[in-house]
């Protein structure tokens, strides 16, 4: 043979070496990739159960379970007066009026209209 077929020859056996090792290949590190996310996620995962178990902890505790209702549902303990303090802002109109005064003033903060006219 010639050194032209040989060189061929060993050119396309290389090719096929190529083609067969870069499915694989490709393979395995698109799954190396994976792992690599999936392991982020598991210690993700870890950290929100170590929180939840602490918020766990702490709920057992009945003193917190009393303050998280007096707070979000809003309980009272018998004999206390509750009083609820509500805003203008708090109202549907409120909150209208306040859109209005902000859209006048161009959406600018009252400490930016403040201090511009300090700076006159």
């Amino acid at each position: 043979m010639s050194t032209t077929r040989r060189a061929a020859v060993i050119a396309i056996v290389v090719c096929a070496l190529a083609f067969t090792l870069a499915v694989p290949l490709r393979t395995y590190l698109s799954q190396r990739g994976e792992i690599s996310q999936q392991e982020q996620r598991q210690a993700q995962l870890r950290d929100e159960v170590e929180q939840l178990r602490a918020r766990q902890a702490a709920l057992n505790d009945p003193a917190q379970v009393q303050a998280e209702a007096r707070r979000r549902l809003r309980y009272v303990m018998p004999g206390e007066t509750p009083y609820l303090v509500q805003l203008p802002e708090d109202t549907p109109e409120g909150q209208q009026q306040l859109a209005q005064q902000q859209a006048g003033t161009g959406g600018v903060a009252w400490y930016q209209r403040l201090w511009s006219t300090v700076g006159h």
